[in-house]
C-alpha cells in the first residue's frame, strides 16, 4: 500500500515537473529579464528573478490543482485591469531600461535588497501576465486529472521545481557567456530586450484599455 502511494506521488510530481518546464520555457518578459540581469549583475540576480516567476507559476498551478473556482472567477472578472496595470508596469520598466547605460558588476556578491527586488519583480510580472495563468490552467486541466489534496500539493511542488530548473538552466547558460560581453554590448542587449518587453507591455495595456472602453477582449499573443 505504501509503495503504491509513493509511486503515485512520484508520478504526480514528475507530471508537475514537466508542466513547470513547459510553462516557463516560452520566451517572454521574465525570460528576457533573466538573461539581461544575469549578463549585467551575475547569475544570482537572474536566477532570483526566475525563482520569483516560478513561485507565481506554482501559485497558478495550485489554483488549478485545488480547483479554487472563486479565484478563477475573480481573475476572469478583473482580466481587463490585470492587462492594463500589468502593461503599464512592463512599459515603465522597458522605458527605464532603454535610457539606462549599464555596467557589468564583476565583483562577487550583490546587495541583498537588489536581489530581493529582482525576485519580487519576477513574481509580479508573472502574476500580471494573463497568458501565463491561462497556460497553466489549460496544462493542469489536460495533464493532471482528478487529484486528491495531497496529490494537488505534490503537483504544485513539481510545477515550482520544474519552472525553477528551467530558470537555473537558462541563467547558468547565460552566465557562461557573460565574460564575452563588454559593458557596451550589455547596454545594447538590454535595449533590445527592453524593446520587446515594451511591445508586449504596450499590447497588454492597449487591449486592457480597449476592453474597459467596451470593446471585446482579444487574446494576448505574448
Amino acid at each position: 500500500m505504501l509503495e503504491y502511494f509513493l509511486f503515485d506521488e512520484v508520478s504526480v510530481f514528475l507530471r508537475g515537473l514537466l508542466l513547470g518546464v513547459l510553462v516557463a520555457a516560452p520566451v517572454g518578459p521574465v525570460g528576457l529579464l533573466c538573461i539581461r540581469r544575469t549578463l549585467q549583475n551575475g547569475i544570482f540576480s537572474g536566477l532570483l528573478t526566475g525563482l520569483g516567476a516560478a513561485m507565481a507559476d506554482a501559485i497558478f498551478g495550485a489554483v488549478a490543482a485545488f480547483g479554487v473556482t472563486a479565484v478563477l472567477s475573480w481573475v476572469s472578472d478583473v482580466e481587463k485591469e490585470i492587462r492594463l496595470f500589468g502593461g503599464m508596469f512592463l512599459v515603465g520598466m522597458a522605458l527605464f531600461t532603454i535610457v539606462r547605460k549599464v555596467h557589468i558588476k564583476r565583483e562577487k556578491g550583490a546587495a541583498p535588497h537588489s536581489l530581493a527586488a529582482h525576485a519580487v519583480s519576477g513574481l509580479l510580472i508573472t502574476l500580471t501576465n494573463p497568458l501565463t495563468l491561462i497556460g497553466v490552467l489549460a496544462m493542469v486541466a489536460a495533464f493532471s486529472g482528478h487529484l486528491t489534496f495531497v496529490q494537488s500539493a505534490t503537483l504544485t511542488g513539481g510545477i515550482f521545481c520544474g519552472s525553477a530548473a528551467w530558470w537555473l538552466m537558462l541563467c547558468g547558460g547565460t552566465h557562461l557567456m557573460r565574460k564575452h560581453f563588454t559593458d557596451n554590448a550589455i547596454t545594447w542587449v538590454n535595449r533590445g530586450t527592453a524593446v520587446l518587453i515594451l511591445a508586449l507591455g504596450g499590447w497588454a495595456f492597449y487591449t486592457g484599455l480597449m476592453a474597459l472602453a467596451g470593446h471585446p477582449l482579444p487574446p494576448l499573443h505574448l
